[in-house]
């Protein structure tokens, strides 16, 4: 991580842990809003206007919550006014890394070859750890924000006038559900795999497998419908797929999440199909990078194999 704008020790998965061995998620830093006009957002300060190719989006493929962002881009089309630049999926000893992968990308803005570069950019006494999602100003040459919730949000509304879309994945009718379930949602799956990942106590590893299990079992009940809220696609759904994507290819076997793969679950099967043949959003999934990149995790994995398939989400992703 950086301490004081230097980069300070070897990447370690784990950023932080409780008393009771659990796995605490760094907060994210940045937390400004792109709006159509300009005007402040909920969080952070004004003066990050609409205007199509002033932003840049860095990811990594690996990353869900860098895959949220990316299929919103794709379904609000949003592809010609917002570029995107694509990390390479395995961590360096100084965290995620510009190009030297198939699909990795060169940093265009700097030459950084390492994100955390682009974070000093940004701010040159920043301590913290250099995630993904980044939305960089390359106008105003400064970060704009770092928590990959608000950028999924604001991609939803902040271009309408530059790129109108009929889509509208946080519409006002649905909010309270939406704002209700996403909370739930992180808590005992998007997080709660990592949190069994990542624990460091047998109490903690179990208490977060219990919750990614329970919130599964009540999807798959939940899903009489196309979709988890309403009868139309939301960003719930988003933050739902991605960590279903990836579940069986990565958190079922690295993350110890193994009393059950999606592919046991048929109504939620059935539902991760649905979202991935959305028009743009089997583009956002590259099954070579997620498991390359879990699989490199040598404080999960010190031997850096990483297991052939699964073959039955292969079969999906090469049919979609």
């Amino acid at each position: 991580m950086l301490v004081n704008g230097k980069w300070a020790d070897a990447w370690h998965p784990v950023q932080n842990a409780d008393e009771m061995g659990r796995f605490v998620r760094q907060v994210s830093g940045f937390r400004n809003w792109v709006t159509p006009d300009g005007r402040p957002g909920p969080t952070g300060e004004g003066g990050f206007a609409a205007e199509a190719g002033r932003y840049r989006l860095y990811v990594a493929l690996i990353c869900p919550w860098a895959s949220r962002t990316l299929i919103a881009r794709k379904l609000k089309g949003l592809e010609e006014i917002l570029p995107v630049t694509v990390l390479n999926p395995v961590m360096t000893q100084e965290g995620w890394a510009f190009g030297g992968y198939p699909g990795a990308e060169d940093d265009p803005l700097f030459g950084a070859g390492h994100l955390h570069e682009i974070y000093t950019h940004a701010d040159p006494d920043y301590t913290g750890r250099a995630t993904v999602p980044v939305l960089w100003d390359t106008k105003c040459n400064v970060m704009v924000n770092n928590e990959s919730a608000d950028i999924l949000r604001m991609l939803d509304t902040a271009f309408e006038g530059i790129a109108p879309s009929y889509i509208r994945l946080h519409p006002e009718n649905l909010a309270p559900g939406i704002d209700a379930l996403n909370k739930r949602l992180y808590e005992e799956l998007n997080n709660g795999v990592y949190r069994a990942g990542f624990a460091t106590t047998q109490e903690a590893y179990e208490e977060a497998v219990d919750g990614v299990f329970a919130m599964l079992d009540e999807l798959e009940a939940r899903l009489t419908g196309d979709y988890l809220v309403g009868d139309r696609l939301t960003e719930t759904d988003i933050r739902a797929f991605v960590t279903l994507i990836r579940f069986d290819a990565a958190y079922h076997g690295l993350f110890k999440t193994n009393r059950r793969q999606i592919a046991d679950y048929p109504r939620l099967s059935a539902y991760m199909e649905r979202i991935l043949r959305l028009p743009g959003v089997a583009d956002t999934v590259n099954l070579d990078h997620i498991t390359r990149g879990y699989y490199a995790i040598k404080a999960l994995n010190p031997s850096g194999i990483r297991p052939t398939g699964p073959a039955h989400v292969e079969r999906l992703l090469a049919s979609a």
